[in-house]
């Protein structure tokens, strides 16, 4: 042993001097520091499609000696801000050999893998394409993901397995890691957790008992059940599973068809979320926005006041509420929900045939309703949701007050330099504080069912966060990819600024229809539409205010496009689960509304959307929209209580139940 630690000191010592020396070895001589500038490649690049290099750190290098040479043509780059960029860099080659030249002599090279430019597009195409076959948004966001970091690996076979390795060690990582993405992750959680409280604690029953105790008659009991499924507003699940279990004692026993309480509780949970100020949708919202926005340059509006002025064009959720609200007030119907209420008044039959007894309670009621015995007292939900919402609305105003020298601007211009993701934790954090109190005061929950009420709620927003995370991971590489470049060479000196607005609403109904995830719609095409309209308003030199509602219209023609074909789609999370909540067949539920859904969508499109696109004022395309529904339902609306067409005694149907 002794004869060993002496050995064992000496090939320590070796080891370590071998180390030191290799070490040496790899580091760049002085002259190498000084001399060779560090420049910033791309992963890849796109045929025909312009891309830069930049060199950083660039403040002591001269500009005029420094040039890129790429397919025989060479380049000279602009000093800003310390940073020398070679912009407008352009090759046709599948590998493409860039030259770094000082004074005619070569620095350094390197080559670069070079794709068609199409091939941008095939992780976003992959991801609408799964999505429409599997019907399942993660998966298909995930494939798609591993396929965009497969193809910066140059479609390698080694490349496929470090991309999946990628999709999460890196890029999902990344996603999370940056913090105004976690902003929003946690603002989900705590405005999740919220709803849980207030749920268990029996504020939300409350507000519902109180609504539902001025109910004398049909048409009271449809409009009392749109009213409180706008004063839930502050999460379209909780909506539906609330509005549909609170309302379908009462509406049975007023004969209304399960199909209209479905579709009243449908229509007033996601077109309520998405438009309000202070909801689940709008963290999610306002980071894909944000996404699309962090890819332009000089663009210096924020995300939430892009939210907030895309919402006068939000056409189909808006003009979706008036219309209910015309059909619950009036009672007047038609198409497949008057047949479905002339069957419910007169036979008594509140189900349709193909659905002989009431399916019972969603699944996801259990984690909504309030603790047996605790009193359903509505100023238990109303003061923790009021708290939010001040305290959000004070925070935005503030922070948008950043400096002395901003207390003569515009609320639009306050608001616009407001932070939005630290206001939005500001007010849901204090209503979290103000509902634990307020339970715990009254002794309505202890400490432990206060938080796995939180938890509850929490819980339910966790496939938000999957589908934003991964929303964001495709998103950058997108990015890495230059989708948005492609597009914007491609479509934006072509594509009619005016008529992009609609064309993108139309095709993102199109993919929340056949995909049955209105999230899921926003998360892939948000990131893409934003900047792709506002390069579409640069190339036809139209950035100035006058021309801003193309910009704004177009952002909200995803939101409305999204909820229009949600709203139609039987695969939709919201559909299946105001389906359930209501005790309605699913197909019944999507049959019955399906043509008010396309009336309401097609008079938004062309009454609301397109003429905006053309400069038209949106509030003169909101009243031709809402006074073409009205006369929609004074034209062909018909009561359940009139006489049917064409009675004979002969044929006449007895009711099964005398009316209530």
């Amino acid at each position: 042993m002794q004869h060993f630690l002496p050995y064992s000191k000496k090939l320590t010592v070796f080891v370590l001097a071998l180390a030191a020396f290799l070490l040496i070895l790899s580091q760049p001589s002085l002259a190498e520091e000084s001399h060779t500038p560090v420049w910033s490649l791309p992963k890849i690049v796109l045929k025909g499609v312009p891309f830069s290099i930049d060199i950083a750190d660039a403040t002591e290098l001269q500009q005029q000696t420094l040039f890129i040479q790429l397919d025989e043509k060479v380049y000279q780059g602009e000093l800003a801000d310390g940073k020398l960029t070679f912009a407008d860099l352009s090759t046709e080659q599948a590998s493409a050999h860039v030259v770094l030249l000082s004074d005619g002599h070569q620095l350094d090279s390197a080559e670069i893998n070079a794709l068609p430019g199409w091939f941008s597009l095939i992780p976003a195409l992959m991801a609408i394409t799964m999505a429409l076959l599997l019907r399942n948004v993660m998966i298909a966001l995930f494939v798609s993901l591993v396929t965009g970091i497969w193809m910066l690996y140059g479609l390698t076979l080694p490349g496929l397995g470090m991309a999946i390795l990628d999709a999460c060690q890196v890029y999902v990582v990344d996603a999370l890691t940056e913090r105004e993405h976690m902003e929003v992750v946690v603002f989900c959680f705590l405005i999740g957790g919220l709803v849980g409280i207030i749920s268990r604690n029996g504020g939300t029953m409350g507000i519902a008992e109180r609504i539902t105790r001025v109910v004398k008659n049909r048409s009271q009991t449809q409009l009392s059940t749109s009213f409180l499924g706008i004063a839930i507003f502050f999460d379209d699940y909780a909506n539906s599973l609330i509005v549909g279990n609170t309302m379908k004692k009462i509406s049975d026993t007023m004969r209304i068809s399960r199909e209209k309480l479905a579709y009243i509780v449908d229509c007033t949970a996601a077109p309520v979320s998405a438009i309000l100020f202070v909801t689940t949708w709008i963290g999610f919202q306002v980071g894909v926005i944000n996404d699309g926005l962090s890819t332009i340059t000089g663009f210096d509006e924020s995300a939430y006041s892009v939210f907030l002025n895309s919402l006068l064009y939000s056409f189909y959720p808006i003009l979706a509420i008036v219309f209910v609200l015309y059909i619950a007030g009036t009672g007047k119907d038609f198409g497949p929900m008057l047949k479905a209420e002339r069957r419910a008044f007169h036979t008594g039959r509140v189900l349709s045939p193909a659905m002989q007894q009431d399916s019972g309670p969603a699944p996801e009621e259990k984690d909504m309703e309030a603790k047996e015995g605790v009193p359903h007292r509505a100023i238990n939900a109303v003061i923790p949701m009021c708290v939010l919402i001040g305290v959000t609305m004070a925070a935005i105003y503030f922070t948008g007050l950043s400096s002395p020298d901003r207390a003569d601007d515009s609320l639009r211009e306050i608001i616009g330099n407001a932070n939005a993701f630290a206001s939005m934790m500001y007010g849901s954090v204090a209503g979290c504080i103000v509902a634990l109190l307020m339970t715990m005061a009254q002794r309505l929950l202890s400490v432990h069912e206060i938080t796995d009420a939180w938890f509850a709620g929490a819980k339910a927003v966790m496939l938000v966060i999957f589908v934003l995370t991964l929303a964001w991971s495709l998103s950058a590489v997108n990015t890495e990819l230059h989708t948005s470049d492609f597009l914007i060479s491609a479509l934006g000196d072509t594509l009619n600024p005016n008529l992009m607005p609609v064309t993108i609403f139309l095709l993102a109904a199109f993919m929340a229809f056949a995909t049955g995830s209105s999230w899921g719609v926003m998360g892939i095409m948000m990131p893409m539409v934003v900047p792709l309209a506002w390069a579409v308003l640069v190339f036809n030199d139209m950035t100035g205010a006058e021309h801003m509602h193309i910009f704004y219209s177009s952002v909200s023609g995803v939101l409305a496009g999204a909820i229009w074909g949600d709203h139609c789609s039987p695969l939709a999370e919201s559909t299946l689960l105001s389906a359930m909540a209501s005790g309605c067949d699913l197909i019944d539920h999507v049959r019955s509304q399906m043509l008010y859904c396309l009336v309401v969508g097609g008079v938004g499109m062309l009454a609301g959307t397109l003429p905006a696109g053309f400069g038209a004022p949106w509030w003169l395309c909101m009243v031709i929209g809402a006074v073409t529904l009205w006369l929609v339902v004074q034209m062909w609306g018909q009561r359940a209580e009139d006489p049917l067409p064409h009675p004979h005694k002969s044929h006449a149907h007895k009711p099964d139940v005398e009316p209530a």
